[in-house]
């Protein structure tokens, strides 16, 4: 199951960077009789309905010619929302000056802070915490939501 889980996403995934979007998540739940495809997808501006609509359209032609599921299924597309965790390094370019809450790894230790992100130069984010301007490494950073602000 695991190899067709992984065979599954590799083919979502080149039908989803060909719509200029990028994979978060793929979510396969239910049985063979009742199965939910949930597919969760950003891009580098806010991914809108339409899009989601047409990538739907895709992605269901994709899994009738392949036969990928047997019985009836359920495609839900979507994009992650702001309660879900930043995964990619893509992702950050349009949360600038946002405020985001970041978990992080600083010499073997977890640290939290919540900071405006201001710039992103290669890998390197800068955020401005309070007064005090963080620069983390992607590769530092454990885990990261925006914060919403009303």
């Amino acid at each position: 199951m695991e190899f067709k889980n992984k065979h599954i996403k590799n083919i979502f995934s080149k039908v989803i960077e060909d719509q200029q979007l990028m994979l978060i998540e793929l979510v396969l739940r239910g049985n063979a009789r009742n199965r939910i495809i949930e597919v969760f997808v950003d891009g580098d501006d806010p991914v809108t309905t339409v899009e989601c609509s047409r990538l739907s359209k895709a992605l269901n032609n994709v899994i009738e010619e392949e036969n990928l599921f047997e019985g009836n299924f359920r495609l839900d597309v979507s994009s992650p929302g702001v309660d879900k965790p930043l995964k990619f390094l893509r992702q950050y370019k349009k949360h600038i000056n946002r405020t985001l809450e970041i978990i992080f790894d600083e010499n073997a230790e977890k640290k939290k802070i919540e900071g405006k992100l201001i710039k992103i130069d290669g890998n390197l984010l800068t955020f401005l915490s309070g007064k005090k301007e963080i620069q983390l490494n992607f590769d530092q950073i454990i885990k990261a939501k925006v914060l919403i602000s009303f």
